[in-house]
Parts: C-alpha cells; sequence; structure tokens
C-alpha cells in the first residue's frame, strides 16, 4: 500500500503553525484578562479561595477567546 500521497506535509505544517499562533494569542488574551484585573488574583481566587462564579466566568472567556481565535485563523 503507498501512502505517500494520503499526507501532505504542507498541511501538515499549516496545521502546526496555526495551532501554535492560536494558543500564543490565547495565552496573551489570559495574560491581559488577569492583568487587567489588578485587585482579584484569578489563580489565587480559583484555587485559594474556591471561587466557582470567576472559574465558570473565565470558562466562559476562554471558550468565547476560542471560538473568535478560530475564527480568525479559519476564516
Amino acid at each position: 500500500m503507498d501512502v505517500t500521497g494520503l499526507i501532505d506535509l504542507k498541511l501538515v505544517v499549516a496545521s502546526l503553525v496555526y495551532s501554535s499562533l492560536g494558543l500564543f494569542v490565547f495565552v496573551i488574551a489570559f495574560v491581559l484578562l488577569d492583568l487587567l484585573t489588578p485587585k482579584v488574583h484569578v489563580w489565587k481566587e480559583i484555587c485559594e479561595k474556591q471561587n466557582m462564579a470567576l472559574a465558570i466566568f473565565l470558562g466562559s472567556v476562554a471558550i468565547g477567546i476560542a471560538i473568535i481565535i478560530a475564527s480568525a485563523i479559519h476564516g
């Protein structure tokens, strides 16, 4: 069986580049979110104080940012 035509190396590299770019933008967005809330230390609030409302909010923000990044990269 000849599998050389099944995988295009250019598409694999493009997928890795776009995935890396998306993850980079996602991390930057979360760092900016943490910087924009100076009185609330996000991870301390979630982990130590177990603030469920903040955790749900951050989950919603994460999904929203991911959808925006995916749309920007895909389109």
